[in-house]
């Protein structure tokens, strides 16, 4: 049994080198905007966008702030390896930067080697200089409901199956991931166009280490928004993390309750922030397992299908 562990930790740890490396090689296949114009909502001033240099002891992660132009950016998978699926990447960062490769480009290169078109959003940070600090996530929802409508309206183009449209989020983007999963019939903005239209319902959600659902009296945390409506959700978490696991647990709890598909995983060790870097802990698992739950819930074809 230890020796079977053993093995899978390994293939998993040369699985995520492997994807952290395409993606350093990938390039996007387009970028476009998210808005026509303006993005609505904007308060204070904003300066330029730019990467933030790492702090003596952080490791090395692109570190996007002052996002004031949302836009997608899209890697296609290889043509003869595309299951019709797409995927909306939040990356994470507190709502204060994105972890714009870790959480980003290498999470597309992932999605793309099981098929899936990986599309990364950069929306807005609201806490940032010139906004104040305890300002609510009104913008990154606004960009990320935008963001699933043009998406869905280019599925034609893009030979994507519109009905298997999902979103995947780390940390601060987990939360995200979940209000949008959530709040699909809310219209966080004035409709701009036809785009407009479209659902912003996300067809499956995926959460990995996600924070901010721990506060029970917050009007806006995903968890008080979770209906029967709520698409099937992956969660994955590690239990030694400083954003604590019982966000995860408490909105699989509040899944099962209504009724709505859900998978948890909380790994014994991992911290926060792991996204799919290879390491010794189990928590490299986790696209593994989030590759079986797409198969079982037929949003990408079963292995042996597949080839």
């Amino acid at each position: 049994m230890m020796r079977r562990f053993t093995i899978c930790i390994c293939l998993s740890f040369l699985f995520c080198l492997s994807a952290v490396a395409t993606a350093a090689d990938r390039k996007p296949t387009t970028t476009l905007d998210v808005w026509p114009g303006a993005a609505p909502g904007e308060v204070g001033a904003v300066g330029p966008e730019h990467f933030v240099d790492a702090k003596p002891g952080e490791r090395e992660v692109k570190r996007l702030t002052n996002v004031s132009h949302p836009t997608l950016t899209v890697f296609r998978p290889d043509p003869a390896k595309d299951t019709g699926a797409a995927v909306v990447i939040c990356p994470g960062g507190g709502y204060h930067i994105l972890a714009w490769d870790l959480e980003g480009e290498e999470v597309a290169a992932w999605l793309n080697s099981i098929g899936v078109t990986g599309i990364v959003l950069k929306y807005r940070v609201p806490r940032r200089e010139g906004t104040p600090d305890n300002q609510s996530p009104a913008q990154p929802l606004m960009d990320a409901q935008r963001a699933l409508k043009v998406v869905r309206s280019k599925a034609s183009e893009w030979g994507i199956d519109p009905h298997r449209i999902g979103m995947l989020g780390f940390s601060a983007g987990g939360h995200l991931t979940a209000a949008a999963a959530t709040r699909s019939d809310e219209s966080t903005y004035p409709q701009t166009d036809g785009i407009d239209k479209q659902s912003a319902r996300p067809d499956f959600a995926v959460l990995v280490y996600p924070g901010g659902m721990d506060k029970k009296d917050d009007p806006a945390n995903p968890i008080a928004h979770v209906t029967s409506q709520a698409p099937p959700m992956f969660l994955a978490h590690a239990g030694d993390d400083k954003v604590s696991p019982l966000n995860s647990v408490d909105m699989y709890a509040a899944l099962k309750k209504a009724g709505v598909p859900a998978e948890l995983h909380v790994f014994a060790t991992g911290g926060h922030g792991f996204g799919l870097r290879p390491s010794a802990d189990p928590c490299s698992t986790w696209p593994k397992r989030c590759e079986e739950w797409l198969r079982v819930m037929k949003f990408i074809p079963k292995a042996d299908a597949a080839k």
